[in-house]
């Protein structure tokens, strides 16, 4: 496969950063051919296809974790070790924002809304869930995006246990929600403030997309952390079973490996709920 053999694993451990431009460039090829071939559904075949793009990677990376849970290392080592994997997936991620976010504020108006339309309800659908100002109301709304994180990383460990790296499709599906999300809030601020200024103010744009930004990358990137650590927990459990390592005795060290990594996502979850509740609401 051509995009199989563009990064390696180890090139991907090794300058995690690159993975920024690849999460970047299997958006935007995933986002042109769903409007080219699937025009109509194209909110979710972007969504696939950028996912297909990642799983030879991803579960390439996945084999070599699994690999690594079986050579005995110290917790905090093996954990060490697994930061690195997890590193280059945030960057991949981070690179598809991007990508989402850029194509929703270049494109027509009438493109985005095909292109986007379904994660345009999915945010209808959350912003309906307001976040109250009282402390009790704080406090239930910490519960229930807690919770509801929560589901999403049982999900990622299911997917990447049934199917090895099936994290990556509920992945970038989150990054084309969240790319959506900023994309509108940048695009609603461009046309307020050129309705304003005109377009001769470009430190007031550029503070608009720095703003847009930051406002769901607070709490966002918590919580993709969190996604990622548990996912890939799930995966080399998913591998541990295909290669049959679950009847070593070195399956129960795989085991309490995968352990670790969903117990820490549970704890970067409870960051990324305070977060969301209790910080962005007073910057933003």
């Amino acid at each position: 496969m051509v995009v199989e053999s563009l990064i390696t694993p180890w090139k991907m451990e090794n300058k995690p950063t690159r993975m920024a431009f690849f999460g970047f460039l299997y958006a935007s090829v995933a986002i042109f051919l769903g409007l080219w071939v699937f025009k109509a559904y194209s909110s979710l075949i972007m969504v696939f296809l950028a996912t297909m793009a990642s799983i030879p990677l991803i579960y390439n990376t996945i084999k070599i974790e699994e690999e690594k849970g079986k050579e005995g290392l110290g917790e905090r080592h093996l954990l060490k070790e697994h930061s690195r994997a997890v590193n280059a997936f945030m960057f991949l991620f981070v690179g598809m924002v991007l990508a989402f976010t850029l194509w929703y504020i270049v494109l027509p108006s009438h493109t985005v809304t095909t292109l986007f339309n379904s994660q345009t309800e999915t945010i209808n659908d959350i912003n309906g869930r307001a976040i109250g100002f009282t402390i009790n109301e704080k406090f239930s709304s910490f519960s229930n995006i807690f919770l509801n994180n929560v589901r999403v990383l049982m999900f990622c460990v299911i997917f990447s246990f049934l199917y090895g790296s099936g994290a990556i499709f509920i992945l970038t599906w989150n990054a084309s929600v969240i790319g959506t999300a900023i994309g509108d809030f940048i695009r609603q601020k461009f046309s307020a403030l050129a309705g304003a200024f005109g377009f001769s103010n470009l430190a007031e744009y550029l503070a608009v997309v720095g703003l847009g930004l930051t406002k769901y990358i607070i709490h966002g990137i918590p919580e993709i952390l969190a996604y990622f650590t548990a996912g890939l927990g799930g995966g080399i459990i998913s591998v541990a079973v295909i290669k049959h390592d679950m009847k070593t005795k070195k399956f129960e060290h795989i085991l309490l490996d995968a352990a670790d990594l969903v117990l820490i996502s549970l704890f970067i979850l409870v960051i990324a709920a305070f977060l969301e509740v209790f910080v962005t609401p007073l910057i933003f």
